[in-house]
């Protein structure tokens, strides 16, 4: 959240330097830790000066419009004695062309003269012939100047207030800059003048004018007010101001300030509970008393209770709100906004004021349920001063009463007490020790009383008491992090700590990097897609309506309601980004994704206080219930996969090719695997594999099925593969085979073996495989099919490499594993071709 700082107002409360520029002050309080977001001004550049109407002539136009030829006094030094027609010439001045009509002859007014830059505009103001008469300028209205309100009503000054050439930039503190600051979440003073100013006075060593030093009553009955729940709500004031003048405008410097802060101006009494607010940092309410029904209460709201806001939202209350209400029903949710029907309006003169302290918790989780982001809110669930309630009602009761007349009724009204700040204990060299800079004790305990800690120092041993606005000082790290910030953020050096000896990657990190490798080398790209996915999404891949992979990890506040949980595959999100790049003119694309899905193991997770840590039983329960996270590896290929060229020509990607690739991958992490025939949507059913390792199938590849292509908005063939990358990573071997090399010769022979048309090809290979150590390799090299082997059958033509590592293979040691490879393919139901 960011507080606008008005600087002019920062100065009321903080001695700063008088030389000292924007620029630094805003540089020394981001060191400070409020960070500048933006320096505001103006942007008015040019002569804008105070002018008195001096003579003002109605003429009405042809169009119908009526127009104001009007001779200003601007000044000696701006006027011009040479304006021909103006009315009234013997005076110098200049004469100004003005659509207004809410002026007279003799009031003062802003006028811009030629060169004038009006940011609100646009554009520099010039002189003009225009309506029959040339303008040398503009009377100019508080939206033309960028200070709030509409076009058709020019700004009138006070009398005596300024002379004619006096700068209107500075008469109307258009001068004065605003700093935007982004105040961190448990920075919650530093949302008020009174925080800033503390900061400020601190990082310049200056002193400190406390606007909350105020003499408050505090003595008898104001408001009666009955507190419910005490934990909710430790502290509650009310105070009554009678007789209130709700005519009375709101002071310009006020508005000004208001405006400037970043809020609306609307009326005095609203205006001063904002003012004060951003002044104090205590958000409060004013209510018409006339409009309240018994006695004020603080309660939780009960299940269907209703209430209609402010911004005029009829809101349906949870039994977890807390609630301002009276005899007639809820008059507020507290901390957050109030409720219509009791607001200050014009007919107002009795108010009642409240201020309070509200449980931060209670308050956040009010405003995040009912969406509603007040000023207050933001400031109530932050956490407030807890002993500043009395002082800022009594503020705001002295505003009421100076600006809008009427009498501040004798006494407070004060339910509770401010809770005490707990003690904070630790070494007086922990600051030094933590941040590597040379800190003394005198140092540490200075730099903490400067910030309105009350500091024992005991031998080497420090008590610290933050004050009642500092409740994110709670333990001896939070103090230390507030010594750093006064003696400077740049005093800690840039040094990096030596790192520890270390064992380097584990097993798993090693192989997900050999498999990052792997899918690089074949010409992949990755991608990293959303984790996240929606019926919709797998309505597109066909999956049935038992489908396990529909089961989600459902999320609380999903970023779409299309795709409200997890992913339980990858291919959702490879999908989506094929769909993208293939629409932005990508014919072949083929890329990849390592990633987490996601699959719920079911039961609710059980949810622990944040007084303790949990217990070894507690964490397993807890652990008990997360989803399954398995890391997945998926492909798509779209396209071609070898490019035409000199000599050859392209071929598009096929479901071999994902294979092919599921195969590389295994190669490489020493994974022996098996390639089966099946049937898994979203795979072309009589093109796909199933990835088994260890009996167990760990992932698919081959064609997607056109369907699912064509539900995608593509065309052509797709093909896919998913493997679960955990699976292969637990099968591999810690360091992989040794390698072994054999310097004798290798030997070849070839094997046409005849099987049933259904068996696989790697049932047979697998089988030839394992006959006989000698055999080195096996490579299908021909497929037949036709009427020289039978109707249901087919040839399959492999190429066997043998090798010895001890010995050159005799006739005899080829025959024996001839035999043996021929036995072995006979076991699975292929018979040797003659």
């Amino acid at each position: 959240m960011s507080m606008r700082v008005p600087v002019s107002w920062l100065r009321e409360y903080v001695d700063l330097p008088t030389d000292l520029s924007t620029e630094n002050l805003a540089a020394r309080l981001t060191a400070f830790d409020l960070k500048l977001e933006e320096i505001i001004s103006s942007g008015i550049t040019g002569p804008l000066v105070v002018g008195r109407v001096l003579a003002l002539v109605k003429e009405e136009q042809k169009n119908g419009k009526t127009i104001n030829w009007c001779r200003v006094d601007v000044g000696p030094d701006h006027n011009d004695p040479s304006t021909p027609d103006a009315p009234g010439t013997d005076v110098p001045s200049r004469g100004i062309i003005c659509g207004a009509h809410n002026f007279v002859e003799g009031d003062l007014v802003v006028v811009s003269l030629p060169g004038t830059y009006l940011p609100a505009l646009g554009f520099e103001i010039g002189g003009r012939k225009t309506y029959g008469h040339f303008s040398d300028g503009m009377i100019c209205s508080g939206a033309e100047l960028g200070i709030g309100g509409d076009a058709s009503g020019i700004i009138v000054l006070p009398e005596d207030s300024a002379q004619p050439g006096d700068d209107a930039v500075a008469v109307l503190g258009l001068d004065d800059v605003v700093l935007d600051l982004e105040v961190n979440p448990d920075r919650a003073y530093a949302l008020s003048m009174r925080g800033v100013a503390r900061d400020a006075a601190i990082a310049f060593g200056v002193p400190f004018h406390d606007p909350a030093e105020i003499d408050a009553e505090s003595s008898g009955d104001a408001y009666p007010v009955r507190v419910d729940d005490p934990a909710a709500c430790p502290v509650f004031t009310s105070r009554v101001v009678t007789g209130f003048d709700p005519s009375r405008p709101t002071p310009d410097w006020m508005a000004r300030r208001i405006e400037q802060a970043g809020m609306r101006s609307i009326s005095l009494a609203v205006d001063v509970s904002n003012y004060v607010m951003l002044e104090l940092g205590q958000p409060n309410h004013a209510y018409d008393k006339a409009k309240l029904s018994g006695d004020i209460v603080v309660r939780r709201a009960t299940a269907g209770e209703q209430i209609t806001t402010l911004d005029d939202v009829e809101r349906t209350l949870d039994p977890e709100d807390l609630l301002i209400a009276d005899d007639s029903g809820p008059i507020g949710i507290a901390g957050v906004m109030g409720a219509a029907h009791v607001e200050i309006d014009q007919n107002t003169t009795d108010i009642v004021i409240e201020a309070a302290y509200f449980d931060p918790p209670t308050v956040f989780r009010s405003a995040r349920r009912h969406k509603i982001g007040s000023e207050a809110s933001k400031r109530n669930e932050r956490g407030i001063d807890w002993a500043l309630q009395a002082r800022a009602s009594q503020r705001i009761a002295e505003l009421l009463v100076e600006h809008g007349g009427g009498t501040i009724e004798s006494g407070l009204t004060q339910v509770g007490q401010a809770p005490a700040s707990p003690t904070v204990e630790l070494s007086v060299d922990l600051p030094a020790r933590i941040t590597g800079v040379d800190i003394d004790a005198i140092t540490v305990v200075e730099s903490l009383q400067a910030n309105g800690c009350d500091v024992e120092l005991d031998h080497d041993k420090l008590e610290v008491v933050p004050p009642s606005w500092r409740p994110d000082l709670r333990d001896p790290y939070d103090v230390v992090e507030e010594v750093l910030r006064v003696v400077g953020y740049d005093q800690v050096r840039s040094i990096l700590p030596a790192a520890p000896g270390g064992r380097g990657l584990t097993k798993a990190q090693r192989l997900r990097r050999r498999a990052g490798l792997v899918l690089a080398g074949a010409g992949l790209v990755e991608v990293k897609t959303f984790p996240f996915a929606g019926p919709a999404d797998f309505d597109r891949l066909g999956l049935s309506a038992d489908d396990e992979r529909r089961s989600q990890v459902l999320l609380e506040n999903p970023l779409s309601a299309e795709e409200p949980g997890m992913t339980t595959t990858l291919l959702t999100g490879l999908m989506r980004a094929l769909v993208l790049n293939v629409g932005r003119g990508h014919s072949d694309v083929q890329i990849t994704e390592t990633g987490r899905v996601f699959r719920p193991r079911g039961g609710a997770s059980p949810i622990y206080g944040v007084d303790r840590a949990p217990s070894v039983e507690e964490f397993a329960a807890f652990d008990a219930v997360l989803p399954d996270q398995p890391i997945h590896i998926g492909i798509v290929l779209s396209g071609d996969r070898q490019k035409a060229g000199w000599g050859t020509q392209a071929r598009r990607a096929g479901w071999a090719d994902a294979i092919a690739i599921v195969r590389r991958l295994a190669d490489v992490l020493h994974v022996p695997l098996e390639v089966r025939q099946a049937e898994y949507l979203p795979w072309h059913p009589g093109r796909c594999a199933e990835i088994v390792v260890g009996g167990q199938i760990v992932g698919h590849a081959g064609e997607l099925h056109p369907r699912v292509v064509r539900d995608h908005g593509l065309s052509g063939v797709v093909a896919a593969a998913e493997v679960d990358l955990d699976a292969l990573v637990a099968a591999a071997p810690d360091l992989g085979p040794k390698p072994s090399f054999s310097t004798f010769p290798v030997a070849k022979e070839d094997l046409a073996l005849v099987v049933d048309a259904d068996v696989p090809v790697e049932t047979v290979a697998a089988a030839l495989r394992g006959s006989s150590d000698l055999i080195e390799s096996v490579r299908l090299f021909d497929v037949y099919t036709g009427d020289q082997i039978g109707e249901g059958s087919k040839s399959l033509a492999f190429a066997l490499r043998l090798r010895a590592a001890d010995r050159t293979l005799t006739d005899t040691d080829l025959a024996d594993a001839r035999n043996a490879a021929v036995s072995a393919a006979e076991a699975v139901g292929a018979m040797l071709r003659t």
